[in-house]
Parts: C-alpha cells; structure tokens; sequence
C-alpha cells in the first residue's frame, strides 16, 4: 500500500526486544509488548502481530471473551466493531508524532457473517492520508481467513501538547 501522502517521518518501525522505548512515549512499548496497552485494547484480548507505519498496515489478534456472545451464541456486533476501531486507530496512530493521536470522525461497519468464540485477526491499511485527516480500512477474519466484518473509517489527527496515554503503565 502506498499513501497519497507520506507518513511522518519520526514514525518508524518497532525494535524489538524489552529495552525501554527508543521513542519517547509509551505507544511502542505497547506496540512490542512491554506495557499491556489500554484498558479497552486489553478487555478485548488485543495482540499486536505486525505494524508497519511506512505502509500504513497493521494486523492484530483478539481473544473475544465468551461475555461478547449474543444469544445466538455469536461475538455481538459491538464487540466487533471494538475490535476494528482497535486495529485501525492504533495503524494510524503507529504513523503520528508522539503529540498527535487519531480522533474518530465516522465510522462504518458492515457485518458480513456471525463471529464465531476463538481468535480474530484484524487487519488495517491506511488508504489516504491528506493534513489532518485520514482514512482507513479494517477487517476481521478467523484464522482460516473467513472474512467477519469490514469497516471504513474518517479520522482528524488532533494535536495535544500534554498527551498521557493510559496504554497500562499502572496496570496490574
């Protein structure tokens, strides 16, 4: 995938190890492992699996919890689309300034069929980026690459100059 406009050039790819972040801020700490992420990342079993902020791409895994079940014994929709907004804001997160963060401008989920209880894998991909907006595309499958749900989302890049990211520095 390449984006219509580059990505920011601090954003670079993760080391990988347990040293501290190279980086300055707790995202790639999260992003390789060493802090547990947020509390919504974590309520939903989030693993990081690959992230490359120079192509825009992510792909993560979710172990969905059997209190997501609807009664038809499926992963509920909103639990899906959680899921998606936690593969795509973090690939576009992956590709900002440690002050930028992603900010939901719309967002649009189509369910394709029941997911079932078991792993998820969520993939994301950056389609354009202009200044301050992108936009993004997500998708859930199973392990044996039946497609669950897709999404398409707008998101402003916002600037805060005192940024603290709970990404489970205090988590237990």
């Amino acid at each position: 995938m390449s984006p219509e406009r580059p990505l920011a050039k601090s954003a670079k790819k993760p080391t990988i190890g347990k040293a501290p972040s190279p980086y300055g801020y707790p995202f790639w700490d999260w992003m390789e492992g060493r802090l547990p992420g947020p509390p919504s990342a974590r309520h939903l079993g989030w693993k990081c699996l690959e992230v490359n902020p120079e192509q825009g791409t992510m792909t993560v895994e979710f172990q969905p919890k059997p209190e997501f079940l609807n009664p038809a014994r499926g992963v509920g929709g909103g639990y899906l689309a959680a899921m998606l907004d936690e593969t795509t804001s973090p690939a576009v997160k992956a590709t900002l300034e440690p002050q930028q963060f992603p900010s939901a401008v719309e967002f649009k989920v189509n369910f394709i069929r029941p997911a079932p209880l078991g792993k998820l894998i969520g993939r994301a991909r950056i389609v354009h980026r202009g200044g301050s907006i992108v936009f993004v595309e997500g998708e859930l499958r199973t392990p044996d690459d039946q497609l669950i749900a897709t999404s398409t989302q707008t998101i402003r890049i916002v600037t805060m100059e005192k940024i603290a990211l709970d990404l489970g520095q205090g988590a237990a």
